[in-house]
């Protein structure tokens, strides 16, 4: 067994250390720059500040996501000695997915062709929503990514050796069990990767028999040791991660087909209509033709094979997206629900624009570098707007005078981390303010991931949240009584404070509760939003907290 792993271990370090063709050094190494850029200018999304506080609570896993994410968010901060910045959170992600781009690329080499391995990697690294998503946000998103293309690409050395032989299960299966463990670790759509991968041994013949060697078992085992740790966490808090994840694909409405066709069409905008529909079409004619002759043993050879290898990207990716583009049909579906299964369903896109590229060259390539420009053009001018204000209304960098009017134009609600950073450590009564609460709180769970970015740098004050409807993780980084007879600092944006008056809410909890300044945050020269600042001096009584956080208070 032994000489076995050595064996092995040599082969999959050649074949990730075999010269990599110029053409994919140029594409992984543009789009990482591409990347880089959007990671640098791209204000903290909502939930990529949340999971900025996972960081700062480690734990075996958490309310509503298992822990690599939190793993892969911290790998920046590591690097760059605890600096907090929009692209320290993300340099994990941004390596990440240029490990994944690489083994798609290796993947779709093994499975088909050179061409189509590389036609792949394009079609991957333009396409917005996985460029995004996948390349840029840190997001769960991005370990699960990675580790579902590894167990694919360790599936296509597993299951067709190069040498044409019979079958027979080796120690791969124990090293795919690992993947998918650690995909499941990542984000809960990794227990379909895991269904997948079986479905697809029972529907081939020729393979069949893995689920029965000892090496399956081993697998299990492996995959089990290492999502042990999330299961125990959820154990001791009332299956919390499993419940409430369960709990958003249950239906909130009738079936709708109107609601079907809108999702389905939001997945072709994501991935770019000139990427999108042939994708789709692709992947469901492939999907037809497996459905339509399952008796693939007796096909010529050469076409039987295709087949088989067709079939292990559909097991792996299909189940994804035909599942949650069916939930569509009757709740809101996120994108990043569907792509994974999209993402790799490239590979089935790669391999046919590859046979439609040795027909008409020029057409191909016109298609790809057509979207690639496009594509870019329009990243490029959001990232533009959303970072200096080109097309907002009014504003001193708007381009034509600007096309946004200020009160229209969601991506304000991007907070400028480092700008509510500036505002706060440049006035000393706040900094002192500051240093001498107890803890900080925002009404919006979100919101709170942006103040703890901005402030846990100028002085490490706890962050918290009180929502009554929505608490996600901070109902288990305390209790509701931690902070009874203490000080809290409160923090909230115009859209909470002018509209609303939130703060109206927790002045009861507190024997004061004063406003002590408001701090404008620009784009363009121009104002575009507000934080207010409160001082609750003496919490009075625990702030209640929703049913799923009850076991927190």
């Amino acid at each position: 067994m032994k000489h076995q792993a050595m064996e092995v271990s040599q082969g999959v370090l050649k074949r990730l250390s075999h010269p990599i063709p110029n053409a994919v050094l140029w594409i992984l190494g543009l789009g990482f720059l591409l990347r880089m850029a959007i990671a640098v200018w791209l204000p903290p999304g909502f939930d990529e500040a949340y999971y900025y506080l996972y960081t700062q609570h480690p734990d075996l896993s958490f309310f509503d996501h298992p822990p690599l994410v939190a793993i892969s968010t911290a790998v920046g901060l590591w690097l760059s000695g605890e600096q907090v910045t929009p692209l320290t959170i993300r340099l994990g992600a941004l390596l990440l997915h240029t490990a994944t781009l690489y083994l798609l690329y290796l993947t779709g080499k093994r499975l088909f062709s050179e061409a189509a391995g590389r036609l792949t990697l394009v079609f991957a690294t333009i396409a917005p929503i996985c460029l995004v998503a996948f390349g840029v946000m840190t997001l769960p998103d991005a370990p699960l990514m990675f580790f579902w293309t590894a167990t694919l690409w360790g599936a296509a050395e597993e299951f067709f050796p190069q040498r044409s032989q019979p079958y027979r299960p080796t120690y791969r299966l124990a090293i795919l069990g690992i993947l998918i463990g650690l995909a499941c670790i990542s984000k809960y759509h990794g227990f379909l990767l895991g269904v997948g991968l079986v479905g697809f041994c029972l529907t081939s013949a020729d393979h069949r028999k893995a689920l029965g060697s000892p090496w399956a078992w081993i697998s299990f085992a492996l995959w089990f040791l290492i999502l042990y740790p999330v299961l125990y966490w959820n154990a001791q808090h009332d299956w919390i991660s499993f419940t409430f994840q369960a709990g958003r694909g249950v239906p909130a409405s009738q079936f709708s087909f109107d609601r079907l066709f809108s999702t389905w069409g939001q997945t072709v905008l994501y991935l770019f209509p000139t990427i999108g529909l042939p994708l789709w079409w692709v992947s469901l004619r492939v999907l037809i033709a497996q459905l339509l002759s399952p008796w693939v043993q007796r096909l010529r050879d050469s076409h039987r094979d295709l087949r088989l290898k067709q079939r292990l990207v559909l097991w792996l990716s299909a189940p994804v997206f035909l599942l949650f583009t069916a939930i569509g049909g009757y709740r809101q579906v996120l994108p990043t629900w569907t792509l994974p299964g999209l993402f790799i369903a490239l590979l089935l896109l790669g391999q046919k624009a590859a046979v439609w590229q040795q027909r008409s060259p020029k057409t191909v390539q016109r298609w790809w570098q057509g979207s690639a420009i496009v594509i870019t053009s329009l990243l490029l001018m959001a990232l533009s707007h959303v970072a200096f204000g080109t097309l907002q209304r009014p504003s001193q960098t708007a381009l034509l005078g600007g096309l946004i009017p200020i009160q229209q134009d969601a991506s304000i609600q991007l907070v400028d981390i480092q700008q509510l950073r500036d505002r706060v450590s440049q006035s000393p009564s706040l900094m002192q303010t500051l240093k001498q609460s107890d803890f900080v709180f925002s009404n919006r769970f979100h919101l709170a991931g942006h103040i703890a970015m901005a402030l846990t740098p100028l002085h490490p004050t706890p962050v918290t949240c009180f929502d009554k409807r929505d608490m996600r993780g901070f109902s288990y980084w305390s209790q509701a009584t931690d902070w009874l007879g203490k000080d809290g600092l409160y923090l909230t944006s115009q859209q909470f404070q002018t509209r609303e008056d939130s703060a109206a809410e927790y002045r009861p909890y507190f024997k004061t509760f004063t406003k002590l300044a408001e701090l404008p945050l620009y784009r363009g020269g121009v104002e575009v939003d507000r934080f207010h600042v409160y001082l609750g001096q003496q919490m009075l009584q625990p702030f209640p907290r929703p049913i799923e956080g009850s076991r927190g208070a």
